[in-house]
C-alpha cells in the first residue's frame, strides 16, 4: 500500500513538476519579460495557499480515493489547457498558460494532503511513522527529476504541446496506483466522533502553533538556498554548471538522509531531531558567505542537505502524533497552506533583500531566524508528551 502511495504522488507530482519546467521556458520562448514568468510560477504555489483547507477537509470526510479522482482530473486539465495554449494566438496563451500553472498547482496540492493523511493512519507509533514519511519523502524528489527531465526530452524531440501532452497523460498513472489503496471509508466514518469545529479550533490543540511555525522556519530556508546559491554562485563568476553541481550536492544529501532515516527511526526523537537541525541549519547558513570555493560550497550544501533532509519526516510524524485523527487533513491543510505562501511571497523578499544587502547577508538572516527558532522546538517536547499521557477516566 506505501508503494502505490508513493508512486501515486510521483505519477501527478512529476506532470505538475514537467508543466513548471516547460511553461516559464514557452513565455520566454514568446517574448514575455521576467516578471511575466515570476506571475506564472507563483501560480503554481499562491492558489494551493487558498484551497489547501478545503483540500484537507475533502480528505478528512472523503479519505483517500475521492480527493486523488479529483486530484488527477484538475491536474489534467491544467496540462491539457497547457497543450492547447500551444495552438492559440501568442494574446491568448500566456492567460490559458496561467490558468493551466493554477490548476495543475491545486491538483497535484490535493493529491499531496490526501496521499499524506492516508499514509499517516498507515501506522499508530512514531518509529513506524518516520519510516512511512522518510520514504514517501522521496516521491517530490523523484518526481522533480522525471518531471522536468522527460519535458525537456519531449519539448526538444516534439515541441512544447507534446511535452504537455505526456504530462496530461502521467497523472491518470495514479488512478491505476489508487487501486493498491484500500477504501477507509469504514474506519473513517468510526473516527469522525472528535470532527468538528472551525479551522482555527485546531489551532488550539498544544503544539501545533509552534510546530507550524518551526515548519515554517524550515520551509523557508530551502527557499533562501535555493534562491541565494544561484546568486552568490554568479557574484563569484562561478559558471552554471558549478553552480548546478553545489545545488546537485544540497538533492544528493537530502536524498541519502531519507534512506538512512527508515534504518535508525528507533534510535530518533522527533523533537530532539528538530531542535537539532534548526541549530545546525543555523551554522550552516552563517558560514555559507565565508565558502571561498565552489568545493566549500558544496560541503555547505551537502551539511544543509543532510539537516534540511531530516526534518519532513520528522515534522509530518509529530504533526499526525500531535493532531486528532479526524482531522489530520485539515492539519495538513496548515502546513500546505505555510509551504506554499513561503514559495509564493519569501523569493520576492529574497530578491528585494539580496538586491539590497547582498546574497551574504541572507545567509546571516536566514540562519539567525532558523537557529534562534529552536526554542520554539522545545515546547514541542511538552505537548508531546501530553499526548502521550493516557486519559484518566474517572
Amino acid at each position: 500500500m506505501l508503494l502505490s502511495l508513493i508512486l501515486g504522488q510521483i505519477s501527478v507530482h512529476a506532470a505538475m513538476a514537467g508543466q513548471r519546467m516547460a511553461a516559464p521556458l514557452q513565455a520566454l520562448e514568446a517574448g514575455y519579460h521576467a516578471w511575466a514568468v515570476g506571475l506564472l510560477l507563483a501560480l503554481f504555489a499562491a492558489l494551493p495557499v487558498l484551497t489547501a483547507m478545503g483540500a484537507g477537509r475533502m480528505a478528512d470526510r472523503h479519505g483517500y480515493h475521492r480527493p486523488v479522482r479529483v486530484a488527477v482530473a484538475l491536474t489534467v486539465l491544467g496540462t491539457g489547457l497547457a497543450v492547447v495554449a500551444c495552438w492559440l494566438p501568442s494574446w491568448w496563451r500566456f492567460g490559458l498558460l496561467c490558468v493551466g500553472a493554477a490548476a495543475s498547482g491545486v491538483g497535484t496540492n490535493l493529491a499531496l494532503i490526501a496521499i499524506q493523511r492516508t499514509a499517516g493512519q498507515l501506522v499508530t507509533d512514531s518509529t513506524e511513522r518516520l519510516k512511512v514519511f522518510s520514504w514517501l519523502g522521496m516521491a517530490p524528489s523523484l518526481a522533480n527529476v522525471v518531471g522536468p527531465v522527460v519535458a525537456g526530452f519531449m519539448i526538444d524531440w516534439g515541441g512544447f504541446a507534446s511535452a504537455y501532452a505526456v504530462m496530461m497523460v502521467l497523472p491518470f498513472m495514479a488512478l491505476w496506483f489508487a487501486r493498491g489503496v484500500p477504501s477507509e471509508s469504514g474506519r473513517s466514518r468510526a473516527t469522525r466522533g472528535d470532527e468538528g469545529g472551525s479551522m482555527w479550533d485546531l489551532l488550539r490543540v498544544p503544539g501545533l502553533k509552534r510546530l507550524l511555525i518551526v515548519n515554517w522556519l524550515f520551509s523557508a530556508s530551502w527557499d533562501v538556498h535555493s534562491f541565494a546559491v544561484p546568486v552568490l554562485g554568479h557574484a563569484r563568476s562561478y559558471n552554471a554548471s558549478t553552480i548546478g553541481l553545489v545545488l546537485g550536492t544540497f538533492t544528493m544529501a537530502v536524498t541519502v538522509v531519507r534512506f538512512i532515516i527508515p534504518l535508525l527511526a528507533h534510535r530518533l526523537n522527533e523533537v530532539v531531531v528538530l531542535r537539532s537541525a534548526m541549530l545546525l541549519t543555523g551554522v550552516v547558513f552563517s558560514a555559507y558567505p565565508f565558502a571561498t570555493t565552489p568545493w566549500h560550497m558544496a560541503l555547505c550544501a551537502t551539511l544543509l542537505g543532510l539537516t534540511l533532509g531530516s526534518v519532513q519526516p520528522m515534522i509530518m510524524s509529530t504533526l499526525h502524533h500531535l493532531t486528532p485523527a479526524s482531522r489530520h487533513g485539515e492539519a495538513l491543510a496548515f502546513r500546505s497552506m505555510a509551504i506554499n505562501a513561503s514559495s509564493s511571497v519569501m523569493p520576492l523578499a529574497f530578491g528585494l533583500a539580496g538586491t539590497a544587502l547582498g546574497p551574504g547577508v541572507m545567509f546571516w538572516i536566514m540562519g539567525a531566524a532558523v537557529g534562534s527558532g529552536s526554542w520554539v522546538a522545545r515546547g514541542l517536547r511538552q505537548a508531546f508528551d501530553q499526548r502521550d499521557r493516557p486519559v484518566d477516566p474517572g
